[in-house]
């Protein structure tokens, strides 16, 4: 874990690059709408804590916020965006909703599994890879696709997924 959470007075809960990055974003909304820049915000953090969010994080965010704690609890069980638990350095998320699940996204899902060892919600050995299945990333035209990290990938074949996972592998 980095050294973002610290303790004392609201302007130590987190580093100084932290609370720039997320004051930034409540800057944007109207004085009193702080709530408005959750999900900005638990984006900061999570990237800083190796991809995670913790209780103590997202207490703290309340506190920065100045909101109750379960308003940021909300959003981040709510989105699958937001991991509570610790994850691979690259996450793989697999849409399968209806337009993904129509042109094969059970077909991915299980050459993923197979090609490394893991069911959703898992994270491989070496701590590469986490995968995910998720409802809908909204890139439907393109199905079956898949989010890895940031990047979507769409039109997925099993040689193709080979090779966008090869490539992180090496």
């Amino acid at each position: 874990m980095t050294e973002m959470l610290l303790t004392g007075p609201k302007e130590g809960l987190f580093t100084e690059t932290l609370r720039e990055q997320m004051d930034t974003w409540i800057a944007k909304y109207p004085a009193g709408q702080a709530q408005s820049a959750v999900i900005p915000c638990l984006h900061i953090l999570q990237a800083a804590n190796e991809g995670w969010l913790t209780t103590a994080i997202m207490d703290a965010l309340a506190s920065y916020l100045s909101i109750p704690a379960i308003s940021v609890y909300e959003v981040a069980t709510f989105y699958t965006m937001f991991e509570l638990s610790p994850v691979g350095k690259h996450k793989i998320s697999v849409c399968t909703n209806i337009s993904c699940m129509l042109c094969g996204s059970e077909k991915v899902m299980k050459h993923i599994e197979q090609k490394l060892n893991i069911k959703p919600g898992q994270t491989t050995d070496d701590g590469l890879f986490t995968l995910k299945e998720v409802e809908c990333l909204g890139a439907c035209v393109g199905a079956p696709m898949m989010l890895v990290d940031k990047q979507y990938h769409e039109f997925l074949t099993e040689d193709k997924i080979d090779d966008i996972l090869d490539r992180l592998i090496s």
